[in-house]
């Protein structure tokens, strides 16, 4: 056997490290972190682009303004009328909502969610709507035009 050499430490390559670990690909739980992220995110763009939410918190957000501003009772049912027949067309299509008047349009808004506008409350609504003297009964309009906008197709 040859001689050992008492410096063979130094004859040994220099020490080095690993090179670092790269960033790319991330690992598993980073994977579903950001599938997690990207579904609550198409989650809420959908919640807040859908017509029909949008639609209805508007209609909403009109019922309020309406219910603090109006203290004529004509006109608040006038306001009233007009805007659940907005939000009808808008919301069921022109061709289902605009031929409707009188009792079959009343008949229509109850049977889409409007329960509190069926009978007197309703026909007074729109008796007030078109000028003729009627005994308002407010808390019954609003609610039953709040119950129409508010109920899912």
């Amino acid at each position: 056997m040859g001689s050992l050499n008492g410096d063979w430490l130094a004859q040994m390559a220099p020490a080095h490290a690993p090179p670092p670990p790269g960033w790319w690909p991330p690992a598993p739980g980073w994977w579903g972190l950001a599938l997690l992220l990207a579904l609550l995110a198409a989650v809420w763009i959908y919640r807040l682009r859908r017509p029909a939410g949008r639609l209805r918190r508007a209609a909403l957000r009109e019922f309020e303004r309406l219910d603090s501003e109006s203290n004529d009772d004509v006109r608040l049912a006038a306001e009233l009328e007009h805007l659940m027949r907005r939000y009808a067309v808008a919301a069921y299509g022109r061709e289902a909502v605009a031929p409707l008047s009188g009792s079959a349009w009343l008949d229509f808004v109850v049977a889409h969610g409007g329960g509190d506008l069926a009978g007197e409350a309703g026909q007074a609504l729109l008796r007030a709507a078109y000028g003729s003297p009627v005994a308002a009964d407010r808390a019954r309009w609003l609610k039953g035009a709040r119950g129409f906008v508010g109920a899912r197709r």
